[in-house]
C-alpha cells in the first residue's frame, strides 16, 4: 500500500488537502496518484488569486503515462503555487507530501476540508 499520512484529508480524485495553521489548506496528489501516473514531466497549475470551486478541474499533471486533472478539493481562492514544480515537476513523484505540494488555497468554508476523507477511509478507497 502507498504511503497515506493520518493528518491529512483526502479526496476520491486522489488529492490531498492539509490544513495550515493561518487556515488555509495546502493541496497535492497523493503517493498513489504519483505512483499511477509515472514519471511527472510537467504541473500546470491554476493562477494566484482565481476562485475555484471543489470538484472543478483547475490544472493538469503530465506524465511519461498520460495527462491527469487536478480538481480542487474545496472551493476558495487560490493563495499560492510551488514555484519548485516549474522546473523539477518530479518532486511530485519524490516527495508528493512535501515538496512536491502543488498550490494552497483559502478556503470559502474552512469545514469542508474536514468534510474530505479520512486516512482510512481514503486507503479502503484505494485499497
Amino acid at each position: 500500500m502507498s504511503n497515506v499520512p493520518a493528518d491529512l484529508r483526502y479526496t476520491s480524485e486522489h488529492e490531498w488537502v492539509r490544513v495550515e495553521a493561518d487556515g488555509t489548506v495546502r493541496v497535492g496528489i497523493t503517493d498513489f496518484a504519483q505512483d499511477q501516473l509515472g514519471d511527472v514531466v510537467y504541473v500546470s497549475l491554476p493562477a494566484e488569486g482565481e476562485a475555484v470551486t471543489a470538484g472543478s478541474a483547475v490544472g493538469e499533471v503530465e506524465s511519461t503515462k498520460s495527462v491527469s486533472e487536478i480538481t480542487a478539493p474545496v472551493s476558495g481562492t487560490v493563495s499560492g503555487h510551488n514555484p519548485g514544480l516549474e522546473t523539477r515537476p518530479d518532486l511530485v513523484n519524490t516527495d508528493p507530501y512535501g515538496d512536491g505540494w502543488m498550490f494552497t488555497l483559502t478556503p470559502a468554508d474552512p469545514a469542508e476540508a474536514a468534510a474530505l476523507l479520512d486516512a482510512a477511509a481514503y486507503t479502503q478507497h484505494v485499497g
